[in-house]
């Protein structure tokens, strides 16, 4: 049964776009990669030492996206949609070969990777997928936030709740089953920020990249984007993306029921650190 096989994608898909965080324009390619591969990142502006694998235990920033480095100090940042949607349809094994040190924002949701990766098609092997199967709860807490991974029979469940004191994006929940639902309002949804909190993201050097073109802005309550919402838990199903993005830095296809409550990228990663 082809879902229980290994995948790759069939020939070389192309992105290219600006960092969220850096605003420089970047380059990314996705190549086909053979069977127990995995997904590799290769840093071509780099003459050395330019592999980096997004496992959890390489996360080395959680700050507004999840950073990966490896031992020779090589970084690239904001893996997270492109990771949530490689995890979403199946892709275990690409060669993502990228200019720059930040995977390009795009209109800053999943919607364009999984797009192209799904018209370019994909190569299924006759490897078996690697699967991890959670037996006990593990759980962490961080100051009143918390997010826990309990056992489930077949399927990957994401349970997440959001909570805010701007009334537009106040408190959202959504459950969703990650290999049975049409996850397309997931993939399509934004990230965000308060207007509010914009100037002081610029003052740490981030953000540089960041428009209304990539990102939903809440001013008071008002949705400063001209075409407003894309679906109505665009808040929530957006923190699902990004949290799909970064259980897949475990390497595995993972079967659990995973609740979480104002959680991120933090959280998401120290899980997965208490989990192994």
């Amino acid at each position: 049964m082809s879902a229980l096989n290994q995948k790759t994608v069939k020939k070389k898909v192309s992105f290219n776009g600006v960092g969220l965080h850096n605003g420089r324009n970047v380059n990314i390619s996705i190549k086909p990669a053979a069977p127990n591969t995995g997904i590799v990142f290769k840093r071509i502006d780099l003459d050395k030492d330019n592999l980096i694998y997004p496992s959890f235990e390489n996360v080395c920033n959680t700050s507004l996206n999840t950073t990966i480095e490896n031992e020779f100090g090589a970084k690239v940042s904001t893996i997270e949609h492109l990771m949530g949607a490689l995890f979403g349809l199946g892709i275990d094994n690409a060669l993502i070969e990228i200019d720059n040190d930040e995977v390009p924002i795009l209109d800053g949701s999943a919607k364009e990777f999984i797009s192209k990766i799904m018209n370019t098609g994909v190569t299924v092997s006759d490897a078996p997928i690697k699967i991890i199967k959670i037996n006990k709860e593990v759980k962490f807490e961080d100051e009143g936030r918390f997010i826990t991974i309990s056992p489930s029979k077949l399927s990957l469940d994401i349970d997440f709740e959001l909570k805010y004191e701007n009334s537009i994006i106040g408190n959202q929940k959504n459950r969703i089953s990650v290999y049975k639902d049409d996850l397309k309002d997931v993939f399509n949804s934004r990230t965000f920020c308060l207007f509010e909190d914009i100037e002081f993201i610029k003052k740490n050097g981030l953000a540089k990249g960041g428009s209304l073109d990539n990102a939903i802005v809440v001013k008071d309550k008002e949705i400063l984007n001209k075409d407003g919402l894309r679906n109505d838990k665009e808040f929530v199903n957006h923190k699902i993306l990004d949290c799909i993005g970064d259980l897949y830095t475990s390497g595995y296809r993972i079967i659990g029921n995973v609740l979480c409550s104002q959680g991120g990228h933090y959280l998401t990663n120290q899980l997965l650190r208490k989990v192994f």
